[in-house]
């Protein structure tokens, strides 16, 4: 300050021909001293009795500062604070004349909460001191971070009077957290015994971000007891390099300032020394401090410390441009011409009696640009533009803590560029690159949800699955999107996608299966078929009744393919004939096996002494047994497609995730009676096939229909319950699956020692055998 006004005296512009003087008192950081010095001050008259200090630059504490405010209202003294930034003292109804050339604690708050959302911290540990500093930070901060999601896991107040339970207490409720971003909103002198408590308990691990009060800390920063400090990141008020301060400081000298008692004790402790009695400065040399003497002529350009290290001012550079702002407000009120002035009538200021109010009201006018090139001006709470140094802890080579930018914050700029930040360049805690994660718990991904936990702040959450049929696009979304009704969740439930249509398709590889083995079953038959067409005169062939050979063969080929109905997309066609056709055909195979189930047995009947029964049943009454039974058949299969067809539909309600392409049966009742018949004749044939299996013929097929018959039941009283507990696609692979078993039961049961004969033992298929054969008969 001493340096300032000097520097503005001898300027010759600004404030020419008048010189400013001064009163330092030492407030010595308390509210009773502060308002001591107030009152001194305040009630100092010139010898003509106006007051002799139109405004005040201080005080260092906002709590202090309050009170001078407070003390000064009735007198309108213009106080201008260096340091006191909190943002209560905004309120221009309580202050009134209150200025200051440190940014509002509001910005800070915002630009570090700004900080820790960049950064996804959204659990946070706070600590304040026990002051309006402390307790509006903290207050403002916890808010600030809750409006973006984030949440405070604990707040603790550090008292003014602190003891060993208190500090250890705080530094155990931090140890404990499951937060590890720590913010510390407090001053110097109260932040430092927490962080001693802290290294006494061995605390780590915790990433600490410092408020502008702190973060400069040459007492924390090179306390060697203290590594868990490094990497600790925090805003800064802005630095400048103050011309001419530095000669001005090393031209302190005892022998220029006999009056300082300051300068003796500066003197003695920059050199470690006590100075030599009646030296300089009269001194009880009993009350020396330290063993060695010093003469007063020591050389401080040789002493480097951070007394003359000008180059990173902060606090002494906002008192720089706290007493210019003053000096330009002085500017502006003697550079007022009579008539055009902002008073009553247009009148200036009496220039020789000057009254505080006065110098206020030009203090909201001030505007000028320091030295380092930084606009200096107030707004309307007399509050300056907001900007901010972000500030790294990081050890150099000598292992000393270097205070290095990393960023910038200026609150004059629009949201999301107001704050620029050189990651890259930022050492973390414990000496990291990786930046910490802080977080109660681990984002939500797409495909689920947050489930909260009663009484627990929103940073608490379960992520749970969303439920069948709903989505969630984002990252921690709280609730899941209910899909359309033709859509279903994908595998990561994070889209909703068409749900899948189902249905045996000849793409798919049981289509493609089931497919093969119908057209082999088919082939097949037709290969027997052409067997018996070339052995037809061999009396395999035609003892076992040629024609309905043939017919059964056709009958098998039409099951064979029938199977095909049942694959591809159901449309009205398919689901008319699959069950119509399938039906019919059957009916026609077991109408052929019963006719020749019955040739059997009136054949052997036949050969009895006085039996003419074949004459009965020759080929025309075989015919009208197949026509007749077939017949029957189809007229309950046009009834039903005539009252209640069957229709393609689709159905929902099988799977929720699909959409089921299928036949419905229409009138059920007739559906059930189409196959009770076909039921019916299949066991009547089953039982005369029965009854006729140990028949005394060289060719009779009785015990062969009687196997056929044997695995035609198991198979579809197996198919029953398989096809009722099957959904979708397998239903009809099922009925498929049946078909082709029953058609191949049929085939090899009836046909295979046939064609084993025909093929193997051709000396068996002779007449001459067959004579032999019935010669030896018993």
């Amino acid at each position: 300050m001493m340096f300032t006004i000097e520097e503005i005296n001898a300027k010759a512009k600004l404030l020419p021909n008048v010189t400013l003087g001064y009163m330092i008192y030492d407030t010595c950081a308390t509210t009773t001293h502060s308002q001591r010095a107030t009152f001194t001050i305040v009630h100092a008259k010139y010898n003509n009795g106006f007051p002799a200090v139109p405004a005040i630059v201080g005080d260092y504490g906002s709590t202090q500062s309050m009170a001078l405010e407070r003390a000064l209202f009735p007198y309108k003294t213009l106080l201008v604070s260096y340091f006191a930034s909190c943002a209560c003292l905004s309120n221009r109804q309580q202050f009134p004349t209150f200025f200051r050339t440190i940014p509002n604690d509001a910005h800070q708050v915002k630009a570090l909460a700004q900080f820790v959302h960049k950064f996804n911290w959204t659990w946070i540990g706070v600590i304040g001191g026990d002051d309006d500093y402390g307790q509006y930070g903290i207050k403002y901060l916890a808010d600030e971070v809750k409006s973006w999601g984030g949440c405070v896991a604990f707040t603790e107040i550090i008292p003014k009077v602190i003891s060993k339970e208190n500090l250890q207490s705080i530094v155990t409720k931090v140890k404990m957290s499951s937060a590890k971003v720590i913010v510390m909103f407090a001053i110097e002198a109260d932040a430092y015994p927490v962080l001693q408590e802290a290294a006494f308990q061995n605390l780590t691990g915790k990433q600490w971000i410092a408020s502008e009060a702190w973060v400069t800390s040459t007492l924390i920063a090179t306390d060697n007891s203290m590594p868990f400090l490094e990497g600790t990141v925090g805003f800064a008020i802005l630095r400048a390099e103050i011309s001419g301060l530095k000669e001005f400081l090393l031209n302190i000298h005892p022998g220029n300032h006999t009056e300082n008692m300051f300068v003796k004790e500066f003197w003695e402790t920059m050199f470690e020394c006590s100075l030599e009695t009646n030296t300089y400065i009269t001194a009880d040399s009993s009350l020396a401090r330290y063993n060695r003497t010093c003469t007063g002529l020591e050389d401080l350009q040789k002493h480097r410390n951070i007394y003359t290290d000008t180059s990173h001012l902060r606090v002494s550079y906002n008192i720089y441009k706290a007493v210019h702002a003053v000096a330009h407000a002085l500017q502006l009120l003697y550079s007022c011409v009579d008539g055009h002035g902002p008073f009553i009538h247009k009148n200036c200021a009496n220039k020789t009696n000057l009254q505080p109010w006065q110098v206020q009201h030009y203090m909201k006018d001030v505007h000028f640009t320091s030295k380092s090139g930084d606009e200096v001006q107030f707004d309307e709470n007399g509050d300056p533009v907001a900007a901010y140094d972000i500030l790294n802890w990081q050890r150099d080579g000598n292992n000393f803590i270097q205070f290095i930018q990393v960023g910038h914050f200026n609150a004059s700029l629009i949201l999301h560029e107001n704050l620029m930040i050189h990651e890259e360049k930022i050492i973390w805690n414990e000496d990291s690159k990786k930046v910490p994660k802080s977080v109660c718990s681990y984002a939500c991904k797409p495909g689920k949800r947050k489930a909260m936990y009663d009484g627990k702040p929103i940073c608490c959450y379960d992520c749970v699955a969303c439920s069948d049929g709903s989505i969630s696009n984002e990252t921690d979304a709280l609730i899941c999107i209910q899909c359309a009704q033709d859509y279903w969740h994908n595998e990561q439930k994070n889209r909703c996608i068409q749900k899948q249509i189902d249905f045996l398709s000849f793409d798919d590889p049981l289509g493609i299966s089931l497919t093969s083995i119908a057209v082999c079953g088919a082939l097949l038959t037709i290969l027997v078929a052409l067997l018996f067409t070339t052995h037809r005169s061999t009396p395999i062939v035609r003892a076992n009744n040629c024609e309905l050979s043939f017919l059964l063969l056709f009958s098998l080929i039409m099951c064979f393919l029938c199977s095909l109905s049942f694959i591809g997309p159901p449309n009205l066609w398919t689901c008319l004939l699959k069950h119509t056709v399938f039906s019919v055909s059957f009916v026609l195979c077991v109408s052929c096996i019963l006719a020749k189930t019955i040739v059997v047995i009136i054949a052997f009947k036949a050969t009895l002494p006085d039996k003419n029964i074949m004459k009965w049943f020759g080929p025309k009454q075989q015919r009208c047994i197949v026509f007749f039974c077939t017949l029957i058949q189809i007229v309950i299969c046009v009834l039903w497609i005539t009252v209640s067809p069957p229709l393609p539909v689709e159905t929902r309600s099988l799977s929720r995730s699909k959409i089921i392409l299928e036949c419905n049966l229409g009138s059920v009742f007739l559906f059930w009676g189409v196959m009770s018949y076909l039921g019916f004749l299949s066991c009547l044939c089953f039982l005369l096939a029965f009854f006729a299996r140990n028949l005394p013929n060289s060719f009779n097929e009785a015990k062969y229909i009687t196997f056929s018959m044997i695995t035609f039941f198991v198979v579809w009283i197996a198919f029953i319950p398989s096809y009722i507990s099957s959904p979708g696609k397998y239903a009809s692979a099922i009925e498929i699956f049946a078909i082709l078993s029953s058609s191949f039961g049929l085939l090899l049961c009836i046909f295979a020692p046939k064609c084993y004969i025909i093929l193997g033992k051709p000396q068996s298929n002779t007449k001459k055998y067959l004579i032999a054969k019935s010669t030896v008969r018993p």
